[in-house]
């Protein structure tokens, strides 16, 4: 779902205009941004908090020329660790659904003849 989809089906549910939505959504967007600017954690209790973590820098490997060391800078990256409520509901979502397209073993053996 891309972000237009994802205004699409908020203004539906919420029954709200899409311009309405779109507003609310940049919003958060940008009020999340800048918190984590801050060092500030953004926490939507049972959805999942949104933080900035610093990696530092280090000594890595040069992809077209494997024996040339190169130095990867510092940088603060955004993280997101998902809430209780948002696992809970992944993990009811049946295995059945997600790999609809393979066969349950059901489907695939042929009837075994009964004796008569």
């Amino acid at each position: 779902m891309n972000k237009a989809e994802l205004i699409e089906k908020i203004a539906t549910k919420a029954g709200l205009t899409k311009k309405q939505t779109e507003d609310a959504l940049e919003t958060f967007e940008a009020i999340t941004i800048e918190a984590l600017k801050k060092g500030e954690e953004v926490t939507l209790t049972g959805f999942g908090t949104f933080s900035a973590k610093h990696r530092h820098a280090r000594m890595g490997v040069n992809p077209q020329k494997p024996t040339e060391r190169i130095h990867i800078p510092a940088v603060i990256i955004p993280k997101f660790k998902s809430g209780k409520a948002l696992k809970d509901a992944l993990k009811e979502v049946d295995a059945s659904s997600v790999n609809s397209t393979e066969a349950t073993p059901e489907e695939n053996s042929e009837p075994t003849p009964t004796a008569e």
